[in-house]
């Protein structure tokens, strides 16, 4: 018995270190395999760094940008509040003393009698000269809009119409309010009665 128990534990070995060969003897073509797999996920994991590097760039570029950006707009921003206020001292500058003409006539106004009509009516027509010099300086000139002229809708407003025969078709038969443009640009259009 003691020897049947010997040759069963005797091949139990024998099976057990088969088993083992087995499994530690990998065939060449599968090694092979096993390092070009791992090759490639070292070149995968190398491709990713190189793409997040990539992205971390370009990232960086466009948050300059932007910053950039809104540095220019913020400046843009200030540039045209600032001529903006220039334009309107220089336009207040040129009003100031027809301003000041008008307060002195308001004055002189008060100590009226009879006899000084003549002289407020000449001051207030001075006021209206200086007046359009102030307009010339700032190259705002008037709109012409006689009456018999044609009617022109690029300048003139019209803001009554009357069927008369002495008049022609489209003809401006009394101005109400003179217009004024500055270059091409019209700020105000004169208003017109046009005829027919």
């Amino acid at each position: 018995m003691k020897k049947h128990d010997k040759d069963e534990n005797q091949e139990i070995e024998n099976q057990a270190s088969e088993e083992k060969e087995e499994v530690l003897e990998f065939p060449e073509d599968e090694v092979e395999e096993a390092s070009e797999e791992a090759e490639g996920e070292d070149a995968g994991s190398s491709e990713e760094n190189d793409t997040a590097s990539e992205l971390a760039e370009m990232k960086d570029r466009y948050m300059r940008l932007l910053a950039e950006y809104d540095n220019f707009r913020r400046r843009t921003q200030k540039e045209k509040e600032g001529i903006y206020a220039d334009a309107i001292a220089e336009v207040v500058k040129e009003w100031l003393p027809l301003v000041d003409d008008i307060e002195r006539a308001v004055i002189s106004s008060e100590n009226m009698d009879e006899t000084s009509v003549e002289k407020v009516a000449e001051g207030i027509r001075l006021i209206g000269k200086q007046a359009g010099a102030v307009l010339g300086k700032l190259g705002v000139t008037e709109i012409e809009g006689k009456e018999g002229e044609t009617f022109d809708p690029n300048l003139h407003e019209a803001v009554m119409h009357v069927e008369d025969d002495n008049f022609g078709e489209q003809e401006i038969v009394q101005v109400f309010q003179r217009g004024y443009c500055c270059k091409d640009k019209v700020i105000r259009h004169t208003l017109v009665k046009v005829a027919n």
